[in-house]
């Protein structure tokens, strides 16, 4: 049964899988707001309407997903990243992040540069195992746009170009 689908296509269909599950909802959703009585149309309206807001989240999150045969391992843990590569790595807070930038240069796959407010930088391989749950972290950021992210993300600069930056505190 394994050998059902090409590797290619189960691929295709494991990143969009939230995709297909908010699709999934927002179908039950209509149903139940047409056909049900009482109660299940107003559940049926409920269910629609977290069918698209999971939907629209959910197709950012695959736009965002790379292959993930990249070189190291991603873990978020309690809001630390950390970044286990075979030739370098790190651990950051994500609360000290204070720029994060793409890197297409990078060899030998384009990478996210997060630069920490001591100076401390941290390289990932946009396609390292994991990487994918860097998108919740990016768009935790304050004032991100994750619009922006997807574009330079889906158009590769030639370029390092910076995503995202907080604003430095004036001491004065």
């Amino acid at each position: 049964m394994s050998n059902f689908l090409r590797p290619e296509v189960r691929a295709f269909f494991w990143r969009w899988r939230e995709v297909l599950l908010a699709f999934v909802v927002l179908l039950l959703g209509i149903w139940w707001a047409l056909t049900g009585v009482g109660i299940n149309v107003w559940l049926g309206y409920i269910f629609c309407l977290i069918g698209i807001g999971w939907g629209v989240a959910a197709v950012q999150r695959a736009r965002f997903a790379q292959d993930g045969d990249g070189p190291g391992v991603v873990q978020i843990r309690e809001r630390r990243l950390a970044y286990f590569g075979p030739l370098d790595g790190g651990i950051m807070d994500v609360a000290d992040l204070s720029r994060l930038e793409i890197d297409p240069t990078s060899h030998p796959d384009p990478s996210w540069v997060l630069t920490s407010i001591e100076g401390q930088v941290l390289t990932i391989p946009i396609n390292a195992k994991g990487a994918e749950d860097l998108f919740d972290v990016f768009a935790a950021l304050p004032d991100i746009k994750t619009t922006t992210v997807l574009d330079v993300l889906s158009h590769t600069p030639d370029a390092r170009v910076t995503v995202w930056s907080r604003v430095k505190p004036l001491l004065h």
